[in-house]
């Protein structure tokens, strides 16, 4: 492998001449900057990134730090991420901190001092574990796990107004007992999501004492999650998952209990992941601009990288709701009925 020695033999300079040269340093003739440069083309020179980004200080590349990289969320949020960082010539470190909160703390502390800048959403971990483990030198924005008392920039959405106006929505359409699949305990976006719930069903019907299911943002427990309602013969009417996955699997339960989706109960989930589209009946979902995100946040990142000046404020963005089939309401039962739906399921 060519390397800056041969280089500086080839053009006759000194190693460090060389490396002025190919870094275009101010303190180099332009002869000289030229024989260089002439020099590393005849010998197809490839300059080493890691000992050339050690003289810059800077690694040309983010971290982030994600609770999962499997599912269509993390898929979109990472889409928008590279976009942004490949548009300024940076790479991404990736990591997964399995749902761990303890987890992300690690993955943090590992990536300093290999990255420029990190990217981190930890909806589970306390933010003080986060400050330790970044250190005071260290850019970093928060996804979706915005705390004013971290002093950390962040971006996110507006979870609990969305999932207030997909509760209005809802009731809008005629549905009056509704159901609320939530997702992991102690997860901030599935904590505001059921307080937009309950508020919004609050505001709308009066309900002070709403129907909520425990789920974890799987497929497998919104699955369940439907089980347990139709097992137990809960007279609901609709019911909104706190994400798009759990949704799916609920509306795969109700279909193979012979309960109509879209015609005899309504389904809502959220987030808008690409699926959302494809399933049979298309899912009435709000759309959480996941792959805007993650590209607010790389542009907030790498503005933060240029100039740690920058104000450390909180960009919140708006989901939009997408009314699809599920909620359609083609043929629905009248409120008298609403007690027989699942009841049917039941018996099938």
């Amino acid at each position: 492998m060519v390397t800056i020695r041969d280089v500086a033999r080839e053009a006759g300079v000194s190693v460090a001449s060389a490396s002025r040269a190919l870094n275009d340093r101010d303190n180099v003739t332009p002869a000289t900057r030229d024989r260089v440069r002439a020099a590393a083309q005849r010998l197809s020179y490839v300059p080493h990134s890691g000992a050339r980004n050690l003289t810059r200080q800077k690694t040309d590349s983010i971290g982030v730090v994600l609770p999962d990289l499997f599912g269509e969320f993390f898929s979109e949020l990472i889409r928008g991420i590279d976009r942004v960082a490949h548009g300024h010539g940076l790479q991404l470190l990736l990591s997964n901190m399995h749902g761990n909160p303890h987890e992300a703390t690690s993955a943090v502390r590992t990536m300093r001092g290999r990255v420029d800048g990190l990217l981190v959403m930890a909806p589970d971990a306390q933010h003080e574990h986060l400050l330790d483990a970044l250190g005071p030198a260290v850019p970093a924005v928060l996804l979706n796990c915005h705390d004013q008392r971290a002093g950390l920039a962040s971006v996110g959405i507006d979870n609990e107004g969305a999932a207030r106006a997909m509760t209005g929505f809802l009731v809008a359409r005629g549905y009056r007992r509704i159901a609320f699949v939530s997702g992991p305990r102690n997860n901030r976006d599935s904590a505001a999501r059921q307080a937009g719930f309950i508020a919004g069903l609050a505001d709308a019907t009066g309900e002070r004492h709403p129907l909520i299911v425990t789920g974890d943002f799987s497929e497998a427990s919104g699955a369940e999650a439907a089980r347990l309602l139709i097992a137990g013969r809960m007279p609901v009417d609709a019911i909104f998952c706190a994400n798009d996955m759990m949704a799916v699997g609920c509306c795969g339960v109700l279909a193979d209990a012979g309960i109509e989706v879209g015609e005899e109960i309504g389904v809502a989930g959220f987030d808008d992941i690409p699926i959302a589209h494809y399933t049979a009946p298309a899912l009435t979902t709000m759309n959480a601009r996941i792959a805007e995100l993650g590209a607010a946040a790389a542009e907030k990142l790498i503005r933060l990288i240029a100039d740690p000046e920058t104000p450390r404020d909180a960009t919140i963005l708006a989901p939009q709701l997408i009314a699809r089939e599920s909620t359609a309401r083609r043929g629905a039962p009248h409120r008298a009925e609403a007690n027989q739906i699942l009841e049917k399921g039941s018996s099938s």
